[in-house]
């Protein structure tokens, strides 16, 4: 549906609702603030044109997107592509980009492919997420130590050749100044303060070198003084030969702009128990992108920890991020002289951080005992990324997912399985079918058809999240599932812990070799407990019985049970033993703290 959240959500707006979407709006302002800076040096433009796309796009995106939450702006992404920009074709070639990126954008949206690009595979998104995470990293080491170097090199293995032979010159001011950014991020993260450590650790750094004159680089050494006021919008210069050059970038700005942009709803709609709109979203993009290049901006998209922030803030609606653009712009209009003052190796330090949260290292490790397929288009990805191009990764990444899928087709499907997907399910009669078997009341039946590949984990996350009463018993049935990839996976690991979170027993029943194997193989297996896995339904709704049967007292009993790690005994033998002793024994709450404390003793 075309149609932009926030026409929906001001129907029922109040005056509460504008007080929590301003306080939200003002911490996502602060939080933007030394983002925007950094990643348009990063990029290898001058600082403005961050706060410019920060500005334009960020209204833009909240204004007419189909998110109630969503943050745009520019992000770590973009940072690759659009140096490789402006290295190659320079500031005229990275607006043109934009604007066509914009363009392409706007086009998908109205066309309807919102819903097509959340299928693209997971490893393929981790592989070139981490890849750019590796390449910003090592591209702040310059600044971080302060390094006197002329210029750096535009690839990866030249750049860490040039640093190794200019360490001797490390700025030891720059390093203090890097390192103590880096200390005040994770400090403020862990005390959960709503005031970013990245803004005090600018503010701190810039005193520090105003004062006291400590020999660093800042933006004002480096780009002069930042404008106070946004341009006057202008189209990009429009060249024949210049555009047949340039449509390959403009295609991966989309393509990322589109992908972060729909994760990030994503995302926030899990937290908010929403839905987005994915082809508005789409086209918001675009315009934001448009607007963005009119403006001498840079790529936007959707940023997923300044959409997170919105959220914790209180932000419910997307005035959130209009009023955040407009937080911007006041402090743009009123400090932008002071940010002369800012050291290089302060924002370096804050990419630094960024960077690492961007690698998700633990995913990427996780991901590594997936199927051989998985990993390969992981790890191709992930050394393309960082050796080659981006836009080189991301489409042989692509391609790649997808002989691979109709490979593993090849293999898993047989004359069975084809033959019940044509048949019509009405037409023959199913003895295993769940409308013949009695489900408790309680217990919530999920049945996957076909391969569960990266398309089928989309649509099972969907399904999941459906509003409804909340079940105690979670089955899914996976008898029609001969296969699974790495995205399946990940599917299967988020609503188990969002079942966990929940309090929702979550098994699995009917589970094919090759699924049972790549579960055994990632470890989620142990995580998810042999005993809650079920080779038929009959045996995970017994289990499911059981599992309604027990008193409170007799679940908790039985965690701290297991987790004495017995070998002789599973959760189903645990269950019936205190499922017949415990009644007898009329166990209280004080006898039940009394029964915990004396596990907690043996187990430690």
């Amino acid at each position: 549906m075309l149609k932009p959240k926030i026409l929906t959500t001001l129907r029922e707006y109040s005056w509460t609702q504008f007080r929590s979407d301003s306080v939200a709006g003002i911490v996502v302002g602060i939080v933007a603030l030394p983002l925007a800076i950094a990643f348009a040096i990063a990029s290898g433009v001058s600082p403005e044109k961050g706060l410019f796309t920060a500005i334009i796009a960020g209204f833009l995106i909240s204004a007419l997107g189909g998110s109630r939450v969503q943050i745009g702006g520019p992000t770590g992404a973009f940072v690759v592509i659009v140096y490789h920009i402006v290295q190659q074709y320079g500031l005229e070639g990275l607006l043109l980009a934009t604007f066509l990126g914009g363009i392409l954008l706007l086009i998908m949206g109205l066309c309807g492919f919102g819903a097509a690009v959340k299928f693209i595979p997971y490893p393929v998104i981790v592989g070139f997420t981490s890849g750019i995470a590796v390449i910003i990293f090592s591209s702040q080491i310059k600044d971080f130590f302060g390094l006197s170097m002329p210029s750096v090199p535009a690839d990866f293995i030249g750049k860490w050749a040039a640093y190794k032979d200019h360490l001797y010159s490390v700025n030891f001011y720059a390093s203090i100044l890097s390192l103590g950014t880096l200390i005040l991020i994770v400090f403020f993260r862990r005390i959960k303060s709503p005031i970013p450590g990245s803004l005090i650790a600018i503010i701190i750094s810039s005193v520090l070198v105003k004062v006291f004159h400590w020999p660093v680089e800042t933006i004002g050494s480096r780009f002069g003084e930042i404008p106070h006021t946004l341009p006057f919008p202008q189209l990009p210069v429009f060249d024949l030969e210049m555009v047949r050059i340039i449509f390959p970038s403009a295609v991966t700005i989309a393509l990322l702009a589109g992908i972060e942009s729909l994760l990030s709803a994503v995302v926030s709609d899990g937290m908010i128990g929403g839905r987005h709109r994915p082809n508005m979203e789409l086209v918001a993009q675009g315009l934001a992108n448009i607007g963005s290049s009119l403006f001498g901006g840079m790529p936007a998209t959707g940023a997923i920890a300044r959409t997170t922030t919105n959220v914790q803030s209180g932000g419910k609606t997307p005035m959130a991020g209009i009023i955040h653009a407009c937080v911007l712009m006041m402090i743009m209009f009123l400090f932008g002289k002071w940010a002369a003052y800012i050291p290089l190796a302060c924002l370096a330090g804050i990419l630094v951080s960024v960077a690492y949260h961007m690698s998700e290292w633990h995913t990427f490790r996780a991901l590594l005992r997936s199927p051989k397929s998985d990993v390969a288009v992981l790890v191709i990805t992930f050394f393309l990324t960082v050796l080659f191009d981006l836009t080189l990764a991301i489409e042989t990444g692509i391609v790649l997912s997808v002989f691979l899928f109709i490979r593993r087709m090849a293999v898993v499907t047989n004359v069975g399985i084809i033959t019940r997907e044509l048949t019509d399910d009405e037409e023959k009669e199913d003895p295993n079918a769940i409308s013949k078997r009695t489900v408790p009341e309680g217990v919530e039946v999920y049945e996957i058809n076909g391969p569960f590949f990266f398309g089928a984990s989309y649509k099972f996350l969907e399904a999941m999240n459906t509003v409804g009463k909340l079940p105690k018993v979670r089955i899914i049935r996976m008898r029609d599932v001969p296969s699974m990839d790495a995205t399946g996976l990940q599917a299967l690991k988020e609503e188990w812990k969002s079942s966990k979170k929940r309090g929702i027993a979550f098994l699995l029943a009917d589970v094919h070799s090759q699924p049972l194997f790549t579960l055994e193989r990632s470890g989620f297996l142990d995580l998810l407990g042999e005993d809650n896995v079920f080779g038929n339904i009959d045996d995970a709704l017994n289990r499911a019985r059981e599992i309604l049967s027990l008193p409170p007292v007799v679940t908790r009993l039985q965690k701290d049970w297991k987790a004495l790690g017995l070998p002789f005994l599973n959760s189903s033998s645990i269950s019936r033993i205190l499922a017949c002793f415990l009644p007898r024994l009329k166990i209280t709450s004080s006898k039940l703290a009394s029964a915990e404390n004396f596990v907690g003793k043996f187990k430690g």
